[in-house]
C-alpha cells in the first residue's frame, strides 16, 4: 500500500498478480459528476500493447465501490477497483529474486 497527499489523501493498493489493485482518495468534494466513463482516455494510454506498458492483456474496467452516489460523489472516500483477470505469475518465475 503507497499513500500521498494531503489535500486528496491517495492510497493505492494491491498487488498485479493478485485479485485486483485499487485506489482509494480521501477529500474528494461531494457533488462532482463522476462516473466509470470518465477513466477511459488515462486507461487507454496504458493498455497493452504500447512501448512501456505490459503485455498482459486486461481490460481495465474500472468499478467504482464507494464514494459515488447517482453518478455525483457523496463526500466519502472514492474507492475504484481494478480486477486482474490475466495473472500468470509463472511468466515472471525468472524475476522472483531480482528487485524490480
Amino acid at each position: 500500500m503507497n499513500s500521498f497527499g494531503s489535500i486528496f489523501r491517495v492510497t493505492i493498493w494491491g498487488e498485479s498478480h493478485g485479485e485486483c489493485v485499487g485506489v482509494s482518495i480521501d477529500g474528494v468534494p461531494a457533488g462532482i459528476a463522476l462516473s466509470v466513463e470518465d477513466f477511459a482516455e488515462d486507461l487507454a494510454r496504458r493498455a497493452s500493447g504500447r512501448r512501456g506498458t505490459t503485455p498482459r492483456r486486461e481490460p481495465d474496467q474500472p468499478k467504482i465501490v464507494s464514494g459515488v452516489y447517482e453518478g455525483r460523489t457523496t463526500g466519502a472516500p472514492l474507492t475504484v477497483l481494478f480486477e486482474n483477470t490475466n495473472t500468470r505469475s509463472g511468466d515472471y518465475s525468472n524475476l522472483v529474486r531480482q528487485p524490480r
